[in-house]
């Protein structure tokens, strides 16, 4: 079969399209890929920069949707059945080995592109929202990073939760792509973006989320208002920030983490319980948001494309 191998740790350079084994099913779900998504920890695995180090040569791609060709007896799985799995590794290649845990249905009006965007990105958010924020309908949630992968679904699955949406975005040009996905208000992220945030806010944001770290997360913290939460979903800006715990005390503020990969492999039913959350927004309307196509041949220009904020939204491998 063909895959994207990485064979040395230079980044999306140091990938190429080569023939590879096929998986053994060894008491796995084989799939036959039809669409892999093109997400961070993608990208940094090809630097070696993920906490997840695999040893070259190794195939990426941790979002996958396709055909099962071959399931194990006792797995609820049969061979022709349209599911989407949190790959971890592998996912970049024209099959893949999974878990029978990790194989879940894909919902019937979602394209294979559309069913691998709804893996990681998604899954993140509603544990974001729904477990670690707790939200509320009615609420202000305030989107960090709003045109990147993770932001565009904060806007929708937020929305779909009852809440209104302020986008704060680095990319020009974007607000009339966020507002479609769901966002009251968009603010270009720059100098006074945090003073425009109180004023829409009317003192501040019940939720903030935040997938950016760096010099954002100071602002973030201040825009909250008494008792908000701000989740801490990564550092795509660079640097790990730090937190002077009196703002914490004496605003009576909370800021928590969101990692949902972590969580997911210690509470194995958090995967099946936040997939059909999904499927019951996907019922009601929700599409996850598909904005960037491109062959197998090409993953490494999709990553690189990530990497140099040229996919607003979410780049999908398509093998369909």
């Amino acid at each position: 079969m063909r895959a994207m191998v990485v064979s040395e740790l230079s980044g999306p350079s140091g990938m190429s399209l080569q023939e590879t084994a096929e998986p053994e099913s060894n008491g796995t779900v084989v799939i036959d890929v039809r669409a892999s998504g093109v997400c961070f920890p993608d990208l940094l695995v090809t630097y070696g920069k993920y906490q997840m180090r695999p040893k070259l040569p190794f195939v990426p791609g941790s979002e996958v949707a396709g055909v099962v060709v071959t399931a194990p007896d006792g797995s609820g799985l049969a061979v022709g059945d349209r599911v989407l799995a949190d790959s971890l590794i592998g996912g970049f290649a024209e099959r893949v080995a999974v878990s029978p845990s990790q194989a879940l249905p894909i919902p019937d009006s979602l394209e294979f592109a559309e069913a691998a965007s709804m893996t990681i990105n998604y899954q993140t958010i509603e544990f974001a929202l729904e477990r670690r924020a707790r939200l509320r309908s009615g609420e202000t949630v305030v989107v960090l990073g709003a045109a990147g992968g993770v932001g565009t679904a904060a806007i929708q699955l937020a929305s779909a939760h009852g809440a209104r949406v302020i986008a704060v975005v680095r990319r020009e040009g974007q607000e009339s792509f966020l507002r479609g996905l769901g966002a009251a208000e968009v603010v270009q992220l720059g100098e006074g973006w945090g003073s425009e945030v109180r004023k829409l806010t009317g003192g501040g944001a019940d939720v903030v989320i935040d997938p950016v770290g760096g010099e954002a997360f100071d602002e973030a913290v201040r825009v909250l208002a008494p008792e908000g939460r701000l989740v801490v979903i990564g550092f795509a800006g660079g640097r790990i920030p730090e937190l002077k715990m009196n703002r914490v005390l004496f605003r009576n503020i909370t800021v928590m983490g969101a990692a949902w990969g972590e969580f997911a492999m210690r509470n194995p039913a958090a995967m099946e319980e936040t997939h059909a959350a999904l499927v019951r927004h996907v019922e009601r309307g929700l599409r996850p948001v598909v904005t960037a196509r491109y062959a197998l041949g090409d993953a490494a220009r999709a990553l690189t494309d990530l990497e140099e904020g040229r996919i607003a939204g979410k780049g999908v491998i398509v093998q369909e």
